[in-house]
């Protein structure tokens, strides 16, 4: 696999490719936001640690690019300052996958890498189900498709998963910290990231959402009707 770090100090840089090298990954540097796209712009990456604070380009902007360039679906971990909760909300916003806050622990961090990459990678089980179907939405699981009324969806994996995850599990309240839990096995983590991508989700489906929020408890998938469709 191979990985592009971007970060404008070169001190986290190293230490984080020592890590990621000893998992076996082949890391590029990028010190800058326009070099840090030139990379992806070649198509040579699995998986992008974007810094938020970069020069010539800054995190977010960088991952918008990415989002609306020939490498929409590259996964993306976004490195932010402790304790700004805006700079995580920002990034997620922005497309990020996942975000780990500075200063962080370098095996937390390659721990998030082998769990996105694991989930981008992900396949559906021979003779498993590979299309769900609700009212307008239309979900192929093999391909990480989402059509709305005929029309395609671009989603981050961390959304298709939400999405996927309440389809399957209609007109049942589910927490914060259990879709952080069951969505995307974290048992840990800021539930924001949960807001922000209940959030997107709804965004994108439009008219055709059902992500309810039942205030004080969680959020929950209103079904079109009784006769939700699983094809093979």
């Amino acid at each position: 696999m191979r990985i592009l770090v971007a970060d404008d100090d070169p001190v986290v840089a190293d230490v984080v490719r020592r890590y990621l090298e000893r998992d076996g990954m082949t890391v590029l540097l990028a010190g800058t936001g326009a070099a840090a796209l030139s990379i992806v712009a070649e198509g040579a990456v699995d998986l992008a640690i974007l810094d938020v604070m970069m020069p010539e380009g800054d995190g977010i902007s960088v991952c918008q690019t990415i989002r609306h360039g020939p490498r929409p679906d590259l996964p993306i971990i976004m490195l932010t300052a402790l304790g700004e909760a805006e700079d995580r909300v920002a990034g997620l916003e922005s497309g990020a996958d996942d975000y780990v806050a500075k200063p962080f622990s370098p095996k937390e961090l390659s721990l998030r890498v082998r769990s996105v990459l694991r989930r981008a990678q992900a396949t559906p089980a021979e003779g498993a189900v590979t299309e769900l179907a609700d009212g307008g939405i239309r979900v192929n699981l093999a391909g990480d498709a989402v059509h709305v009324d005929g029309t395609p969806v671009s989603t981050t994996k961390r959304e298709f998963d939400l999405l996927v995850f309440l389809i399957r599990n209609p007109d049942t309240v589910f927490t914060r910290e259990e879709l952080l839990e069951r969505v995307w096995g974290w048992n840990f983590g800021d539930v924001s990231t949960v807001t922000v991508h209940v959030k997107r989700l709804r965004a994108k489906l439009g008219d055709a959402t059902r992500i309810e929020t039942v205030w004080g408890r969680g959020y929950r998938w209103t079904p079109a009707d009784a006769t939700r469709e699983e094809t093979r």
